[in-house]
């Protein structure tokens, strides 16, 4: 039987959840297209299903920040087989900004909203230097935040638990007062153990479908998913920009 996307404890009325976690890539933004990644496949000669496959591999030690942008991208060139010059790596390192900076305006209007109830908002992200600085001079919506996690800044990755303790002390809360909403199952599995709540995210309606049953009672207004390569890909998540006002 497939796990439920919520947490199976379950509390009578509103259960009691003083803060909520969310993930960036693909829960408060939409993950690139193929088209978007294309842009950077193209420039080692090779397609983007053999792109995104070394792409991801190499994520980990970045996201952590044990190497520098121009480590990265010249370890996927050696693998490759092509060259990188100075500025192809930093038009590489602005074309990555770029296309992650697609915000989902209803997740992006929840948040906020989560924010006005009194309720804290944290932001947990596997994002390396080049995007954490991104987000840091940029998102001005995300200064409603109570407190963020990006990996880089602290050395450390989910699905370490780790890096969720660091985020849970950051909010002042203990693992049962968290709502953690992430993409990945693994992510999800690893807050589960450490005995938070937690949905994985598909969608809004999905997602609002399953804070009804949790009993949640601040849900997001709209309805769309915010991923975009569902089918083909699964990034983890990555930088933003300012979004636009979602429709009332």
């Amino acid at each position: 039987m497939q796990e439920s996307l919520v947490s199976t404890e379950r509390c009578n009325g509103s259960p009691n959840i003083s803060a909520v976690i969310l993930d960036y890539g693909q829960v408060l933004a939409r993950c690139p297209t193929a088209e978007e990644f294309g842009r950077m496949a193209e420039m080692f000669n090779v397609s983007f299903e053999l792109f995104y496959k070394l792409w991801e591999a190499g994520r980990d030690p970045y996201d952590r920040g044990d190497l520098t942008a121009e480590e990265y991208w010249l370890k996927l060139a050696a693998q490759t087989n092509t060259s990188l010059d100075h500025r192809q790596i930093e038009h590489l390192r602005e074309v990555e900004i770029e296309i992650w900076a697609h915000p989902n305006p209803g997740m992006v209007d929840w948040a906020s909203r989560l924010h006005a109830a009194g309720i804290k908002t944290g932001l947990l992200s596997n994002m390396p230097w080049d995007l954490a600085t991104h987000v840091r001079k940029n998102c001005k919506w995300m200064d409603n935040f109570t407190f963020k996690t990006l990996s880089a800044e602290v050395g450390l990755i989910k699905p370490d638990p780790a890096i969720y303790e660091h985020t849970l002390h950051g909010l002042g809360i203990s693992a049962p007062e968290a709502l953690f909403v992430d993409d990945r199952d693994n992510n999800i599995r690893a807050a589960r153990a450490l005995g938070m709540r937690a949905i994985q995210f598909r969608s809004i309606a999905e997602l609002k479908h399953d804070l009804e049953a949790l009993g949640f009672p601040i849900l997001p207004a709209g309805a769309e998913s915010s991923s975009a390569v569902r089918d083909e890909a699964s990034p983890s998540d990555r930088s933003c920009q300012e979004p636009i006002a979602p429709a009332s």
